[in-house]
């Protein structure tokens, strides 16, 4: 099977499911596993380099607001990779290329390939897609191997803090406006041994203003921009130092958003093990992913 991914977490999953060699074609954006980088690409942003959080939100908006899009699709390329699969997702506008295009371009393939959508909105979706993708491939034993190896970490992660204390947490998915994280991170949350006192579980992020942020008297701030890494995520939370201090919390973390959190695909679960450790560290002495404290 030839199979093109047009999401990150798609991507990741395929591989997690050894089917990384029937991966001919991937996003600009699909970083990991490290073999996936070297692929094909068939996507690419629109938006210019260099633009700081606010303009990235501007930006969006604007395009979304336009009927414009955010991501371009290779179809040269697409057709000459004759997929018999392409993996997509319609959740969100600003992640990957439209559906609709996507499925038009596919009409127009020789090979004719089946379009899939992952559209996870909870972590039990996010586990949904696993079967998903192993009924489309075959790849059952893989999935059941997966699914298993996965529950057990997470029922590892429940019994460490069944008997912990809840904290109050706040995530912030982007800094400039203001985006509380939802979907699938308030779960995690409260599976770590947290009490998310913004986000709802399974609907959209939500925009606030920070003194409504700041209402909440969250105890934690995890500071998650959708999309970044550790580093960058420390580096908007320090733009932003006087409004998180402002939030009255005893800890701010930064951590790596898309590696652990952006991304709902296997390495959710990397990120449920960091928000343990990061707020229950006796019961959880460490972490797969990191956490900065911001200053």
């Amino acid at each position: 099977m030839r199979i093109v991914s047009l999401v990150p977490h798609a991507t990741e999953l395929l591989f997690a499911l050894g089917l990384g060699d029937d991966v001919v074609g991937v996003t600009h954006e699909c970083d990991f596993p490290p073999a996936a980088a070297g692929l094909p690409h068939v996507t690419s942003d629109e938006l210019p380099p260099g633009l700081t959080s606010a303009q990235i939100d501007a930006a969006v908006r604007e395009r979304t607001q336009a009927g414009e899009a955010i991501y371009g699709l290779d179809e040269e390329l697409l057709r000459e990779l004759e997929p018999d699969l392409i993996v997509t997702q319609e959740l969100c506008p600003v992640c990957a290329v439209s559906y609709d295009e996507v499925v038009a371009v596919a009409e127009r393939i020789d090979s004719c390939p089946k379009v899939l959508a992952l559209d996870p909105r909870t972590f039990g979706e996010t586990m949904g897609d696993v079967r998903t993708i192993a009924h489309a491939t075959g790849a059952k034993a893989a999935a059941l191997d997966l699914i298993a190896r996965q529950r057990a970490r997470v029922d590892q992660v429940r019994i460490a803090v069944r008997d912990a204390e809840r904290v109050p947490v706040v995530t912030l998915e982007w800094l400039d406006p203001v985006f509380v994280a939802g979907h699938w991170t308030p779960q995690l949350v409260e599976l770590a041994g947290g009490v998310d006192i913004l986000g709802m579980p399974g609907e959209p992020s939500l925009q606030l203003p920070w003194d409504a942020v700041a209402a909440a008297q969250p105890e934690v701030v995890v500071v998650m921009p959708c999309g970044y890494d550790a580093a960058r995520s420390l580096e908007e939370a320090e733009l932003h130092a006087d409004e998180l201090r402002a939030l009255g919390a005893r800890r701010v973390v930064a951590i790596d958003a898309s590696a652990t959190f952006s991304r709902p695909g296997p390495r959710l679960v990397d990120g449920l093990e960091t928000l343990a450790h990061i707020l229950h560290p006796d019961a959880v002495p460490q972490a797969p992913g990191p956490a900065l404290d911001v200053v």
